[in-house]
């Protein structure tokens, strides 16, 4: 492959993921709602990329659960259901206690330290869409060295399509983000301590919180 090729790679790569950021932030900010459709023309020209990184960026949004294409309207932002989001965070609450018993003895310090460093950042962080954004991959590393399995891949789809509920519901209750602070705080040094039954504890309370702080948020769905 010339440089040339590559520079064209990177450009493109680099369009895909500007996009796919912008997109996914204007969703969790509230700024394009459930049921909006969304023309890749019309994102494209917005944010002067052709259509090629909107059409890649869409499906990966697609991918989270933040959008679906529909026969006859094209990309639409996924409005948020609140029977589906107790169902992800049930099946969360069984799943990742489970998860955590098998990577607990397998996770190092480089990878704790890299958690310890998205800690500090939530912890200064005020934008609900960035914070969330953090959030996910703070909890990702956790199940690294379990990345390969069934069980860590299908609590990699759940955490997804809880994004767009969590980020909502943080905008409108931004003191439930102290909260989970602080939880993280907590994990991270259970984590330390290879304390399982901690852990396991300690991961179900914050699930249950978080959906707690979404079913505030949705009075209206319940």
């Amino acid at each position: 492959m010339s440089l040339d090729q590559r520079a064209d790679r990177s450009r493109a790569r680099t369009a895909h993921e500007y996009v796919r950021k912008e997109l996914r932030a204007a969703i969790l900010d509230g700024e394009l709602p459930g049921g909006t459709r969304l023309l890749q023309s019309e994102i494209g020209e917005r944010l002067g990329v052709s259509t090629t990184p909107v059409r890649e960026a869409l499906r990966d949004l697609v991918t989270e659960g933040l959008v679906f294409f529909d026969a006859h309207r094209g990309a639409v932002v996924r409005a948020l259901q609140l029977d589906e989001v107790r169902e992800i965070y049930e099946l969360r609450m069984t799943l990742e206690p489970l998860l955590v018993q098998r990577v607990l003895d397998r996770i190092d310090d480089a990878a704790l330290d890299r958690a310890h460093v998205l800690w500090q950042q939530m912890e200064e962080e005020t934008d609900p869409a960035v914070w969330v954004e953090r959030n996910h991959a703070f909890h990702a590393i956790f199940a690294e060295p379990d990345a390969d399995s069934r069980l860590s891949q299908i609590l990699a789809g759940l955490r997804d399509s809880a994004t767009a509920y969590v980020a909502l519901s943080l905008k409108a209750r931004p003191q439930q983000m102290r909260q989970a602070n602080a939880d993280h705080g907590r994990m991270l040094a259970l984590f330390r301590e290879r304390d399982a039954e901690g852990l396991a504890t300690l991961t179900v309370d914050h699930l249950r919180s978080t959906l707690a702080a979404i079913e505030s948020q949705h009075p209206d769905e319940e």
